[in-house]
């Protein structure tokens, strides 16, 4: 059987156990705080699954100009040929990569990773 605590019960949680809600973390710990601290299994996360997409490039048209579209159109794109694409998870730009072909798939060889890397992902 579970017991749900009262606002009242959490609050005494809070209070007897030394926590302040209103002092803000800095992201600091000190040398003995960072040794005591357990180490965390991330392996967990490892198994979400992420839609990573290949950006080649984007423009911007008027919408007139994309209803006289027809099958031999061109639309200039705003990258050169032979500069890397964005690689983007979950929308995010991850890196940016050139497009490589292995029997007979295509696939990305990644040629600079963003700076941020993953960290754009939690946001």
């Amino acid at each position: 059987m579970s017991s749900q605590l009262t606002d009242t019960d959490l609050d005494s949680l809070i209070n007897d156990g030394g926590l302040d809600l209103a002092e803000p973390l800095d992201g600091t710990l000190d040398a003995e705080s960072a040794t005591l601290a357990p180490h965390k299994d991330l392996s967990f996360f490892g198994k979400i699954p992420v839609h990573v997409t290949l950006e080649v490039a984007s423009t911007e048209v008027p919408l007139k100009e994309l209803m006289e579209i027809d099958t031999s159109s061109v639309i200039v794109l705003d990258k050169l040929a032979g500069e890397p694409l964005d690689v983007k998870v979950n929308g995010a730009l991850f890196a940016k990569a050139e497009v490589v072909v292995m029997n007979g798939n295509y696939g990305l060889r990644i040629v600079e990773l963003c700076s941020n890397g993953l960290d754009d992902l939690t946001a």
